[in-house]
């Protein structure tokens, strides 16, 4: 009786395995189910080879090469977009084709602000479609020359939208993901199942080693068509200046509102036309929510000088709106 009871019981454990594993596949949900995605992305990635002072062409250092990125079409006339911090202080930079062969590029532009960087090869590239706002949850899959063995794929879900406090760079919006990237997989491609752009790849979050773990981030393609259209096309980002300063709730604040406190309005400024005061809550700047100071930034940062923001603020427990037209920053 006791080892019938025992088989019924382990009966029951499977029955419900495999119910559980059935309505995972019927909901399409099943993590170990394979991402298809439009191959042809991959002849718009490319790996990228560094030259920095004091090393050789391939990058030898008598121990070891100097780390690889990877770069993605991102124009037509041969434009990839690559992280600046894959460039480093290169002096020089090759890209590698498919088939093994090195190509000399150009190095257009850098924004360390963002970590992006624009590089120009003498051939052109098919430019991948951008996608629309990704989907938290959906399937995307990361293209990079992992660890300077070639262009692979690892594919993953949406973990997150808007980062804009991973602390990386001053001024980020990240899209978050699961899909695995490590060393050399910096300046990816991030693309959807059906092969179009979600983001760049640009950072991983470690413990004490420089592997994945399941916590990568990809610059959303707004931010970088932002910033590497104005290096495409003056060279420098045209930054647009509002002379409004924030600052987190305090712990209290944080209780009863979401948003970032305006700690200072600087004279002479776009804030100081507005009707924004010291001591305001900021609530969303155009389509927007803000809850961090960091969303302030990146909302600002995607406007260029003569650009007009709407910001909508808390004051006194009513909710209000104001416009701000940027100025020329630096």
């Amino acid at each position: 009786m006791i080892r019938s009871q025992g088989l019924r019981r382990r009966y029951l454990r499977m029955a419900s395995i495999r119910l559980f594993v059935a309505a995972l596949l019927l909901a399409g949900t099943w993590p170990i189910v394979g991402v298809s995605f439009d191959s042809k992305i991959m002849n718009s990635v490319v790996a990228v080879i560094p030259e920095r002072l004091g090393q050789s062409p391939r990058g030898g250092t008598g121990e070891r090469d100097a780390p690889e990125g990877t770069a993605v079409a991102v124009f037509g006339g041969g434009y990839l977009v690559t992280n600046a911090h894959v460039l480093g202080r290169a002096v020089n930079v090759d890209i590698r084709l498919a088939d093994g062969r090195l190509v000399a590029v150009e190095i257009v532009g850098r924004d360390p602000r963002t970590d992006l960087a624009l590089l120009k090869a003498p051939m052109d590239f098919p430019v991948p479609q951008m996608a629309p706002a990704p989907k938290l949850g959906g399937r995307v899959c990361a293209i990079g020359n992992q660890f300077g063995l070639g262009l692979s794929v690892t594919c993953g879900v949406v973990s997150a939208r808007r980062r804009t406090n991973a602390g990386f760079n001053p001024v980020e919006d990240f899209v978050q993901t699961d899909a695995a990237v490590n060393p050399g997989g910096s300046g990816g491609a991030l693309v959807d199942v059906e092969g179009r752009l979600v983001g760049i790849v640009s950072a991983i979050f470690t413990k004490q080693s420089d592997a994945n773990i399941g916590v990568n981030f990809a610059a959303a393609m707004g931010l970088v068509q932002r910033v590497v259209g104005d290096i495409k096309d003056h060279g420098r980002i045209k930054i647009g200046w509002s002379g409004l300063l924030v600052a987190p709730l305090s712990p209290e604040g944080r209780r009863k509102w979401s948003g970032a406190r305006v700690a200072r309005i600087i004279p002479g400024s776009a804030a100081e036309s507005s009707d924004l005061e010291v001591g305001d809550i900021v609530t969303r700047i155009d389509d927007r929510p803000i809850v961090l100071p960091s969303d302030v930034r990146a909302a600002i940062f995607m406007r260029r000088p003569g650009d007009k923001v709407i910001v909508r603020y808390r004051r006194g427990g009513k909710d209000a709106e104001t416009g701000l037209t940027l100025k020329a920053g630096r």
